[in-house]
């Protein structure tokens, strides 16, 4: 039998919460063997994260280890001196992050980055690091592995980045490793790919894993056993084809459950179009490679309009370009029968207030040095020029609407908040602007299945209420089939169709839409063996 690298006894994790010392984690036991991945699941707010930050001997802002023993390798980094600590860091221990946009160095290439742990631990040198380096961008499938560690961090997709991140993390061949979601920035297809590459990477170097994740489907093709959470409580663990099979728990049977969330039918007038691309070519360089290639979509007023397609086909770079963030090179935006400049700068207020984006990443995307009263008041006094009790009162209204209790959450900051509550702000801020279109780019993928539900109710209902048009970016299938009227499917840049949603999900299918649909995680432990050695005969035909 295998050793046991980490063992943890009895872990307490204390956190300010309204100025008051609670406890987040309740006494929490658990082994990991070298070469075993453990999964560790449970809804937001769980402890997951907290539990895989704590294998490193490290909390966040606030929190602190109160009670317990946390045994790496004979080491407890409960009671580790921050040198010790430090030393183990990015080296025996790495971390995969959630938000892989806010880990990178902006200012930095993505290779130096990686080679920057091994050289300054002796590793390799700086050619060895650099070969290490694009092999493993090979195995993680991301594009041109030979060039992409040349670009900087916002020039990459956010599938792209959490890529790149994971081989960042390998680079020393830690004997610990936290996944902390590294997959929610990934299309279906991706995620396949890189779930194996994952799996076999750790299974090669005999490195040890705690896989941390609200994708139950996904847990099951990663971890040889799994720990459910509740409020910092272990409800129960056990092998991963056993939890599958027969859950004992009644919490865990509630998360096994299937959630339904039905699309209502709007009435709309599929001549009233909002907003429309024509023939749009982009690119983050002058002269460089398009990364829109002749891009045309239509937007109908008080519809839902989703965009899928793989990592890097350019969804965001539509919504940067629908923006005026990032400038078209080609072609022509109409918003409400008018021409719009391509570049923000040149937009009327009214204009930027009428279209707003709502960022994947809550983390990076909200001040975390201002209240909420102050992030929703500036907007409101931007567009609206409210001041004072009246522009208060309307921050108010907001949380309100978002379904955040003003008393409780109007002087708290974002890292205060869990991921769920990062994500109805960022709603809440959006709405301040009081505008006709809103751009939601995958806001739900980093939530769990009861909070992102609550999300899309929260949407529909804002909707209606509002008359809202949304542009959906996403590459969650089932959030599609739940809140699209209609639907683009992009790849490499191109948009391949657009239709409405029963049209796309129903046979014959399009080459592609199939081979997405086909990709979805099942909640069969061989289920992505079994897709990837179908594929392997097909592409062997």
């Amino acid at each position: 039998m295998l050793d046991n690298i980490l063992t943890i006894r009895g872990l307490k994790i204390t956190a300010k919460i309204d100025g008051i010392d609670s406890d987040i984690v309740h006494g929490i036991d658990l082994d990991l063997k070298r070469g075993e991945i453990l999964g560790l699941i449970g809804e937001s707010g769980a402890g997951k994260s907290s539990i895989g930050l704590a294998a490193m001997g490290f909390t966040r802002n606030g929190c602190k280890i109160s009670a317990g023993e946390i045994d790496f390798d004979g080491l407890d980094l409960a009671r580790a001196t921050e040198k010790q600590k430090q030393n183990l860091r990015g080296v025996r221990i790495a971390y995969v992050a959630q938000s892989a946009a806010a880990s990178f160095n902006p200012a930095h290439r993505l290779i130096d980055q990686y080679a920057e742990a091994p050289l300054s631990h002796g590793l390799s040198n700086a050619l060895e690091s650099k070969q290490e380096a694009i092999e493993l961008y090979r195995k993680l499938q991301l594009p041109t592995p030979e060039e992409i560690g040349f670009r900087y961090p916002h020039q990459l997709s956010g599938g792209q980045l959490q890529r790149a991140m994971t081989a960042m993390a390998m680079s020393c061949k830690p004997d610990l490793i936290i996944f902390d979601e590294p997959t929610t920035a990934l299309d279906v297809t991706t995620q396949i790919e890189v779930l194996s590459a994952i799996r076999d990477i750790v299974r090669e170097y005999k490195t040890a894993a705690l896989y941390i994740t609200h994708d139950l489907a996904v847990v099951a093709q990663m971890a040889d056993r799994i720990q459910v959470l509740k409020d910092g409580r272990a409800v129960e663990m056990s092998e991963t084809s056993k939890m599958l099979a027969a859950p004992q728990e009644d919490y865990t049977k509630t998360l096994w459950a299937v959630r339904n969330f039905q699309r209502r039918e709007k009435a709309f007038d599929p001549k009233d179009i909002i907003l429309s691309l024509n023939n749009i070519d982009a690119s983050y360089e002058r002269h460089g490679p398009k990364i829109l290639n002749d891009v045309s979509i239509r937007v109908v007023r008080g519809q839902t309009l989703a965009v899928v397609g793989e990592s890097g086909s350019g969804k965001s770079t539509t919504a940067r370009v629908l923006c005026g963030l990032l400038e078209a090179s080609k072609g022509e935006l109409v918003f409400n029968g008018d021409v719009l400049p391509l570049n923000y700068r040149k937009r009327d207020k009214s204009t930027l207030k009428n279209l707003q984006l709502i960022y994947q990443m809550a983390d990076t995307a909200l001040n975390p040095r201002q209240t909420l009263l102050q992030i929703l008041g500036r907007p409101l006094e931007f567009y609206l020029g409210l001041k004072g009790e009246e522009k208060n009162a309307r921050v108010a209204q907001l949380l309100e609407q978002v379904e955040l209790e003003p008393k409780r959450f109007l002087n708290r900051y974002p890292g205060e908040l869990s991921g769920g509550q990062k994500q109805r702000v960022s709603i809440a801020r959006a709405l301040a602007a009081e505008p006709e279109l809103i751009i939601c780019d995958e806001i739900t993928s980093a939530l769990d299945q009861a909070v992102n539900e609550s999300i899309l109710n929260l949407l529909n209902r804002l909707q209606e209420d509002l008359n809202l048009t949304y542009i959906f970016i996403t590459h969650d299938l089932a959030t599609v089939r739940a809140i699209a009227d209609e639907v683009v499917v992009m790849w490499q840049g191109k948009v391949l169709e657009q239709s409405t949603t029963e049209a796309l999900f129903s046979p014959p299918y399009h080459e592609y839409t199939e081979r997405l649909l086909s990709s979805v995680p099942q909640m069969d432990p061989q289920w992505l063996d079994e897709l990837l050695l179908q594929r392997a005969k097909a592409e062997a035909i």
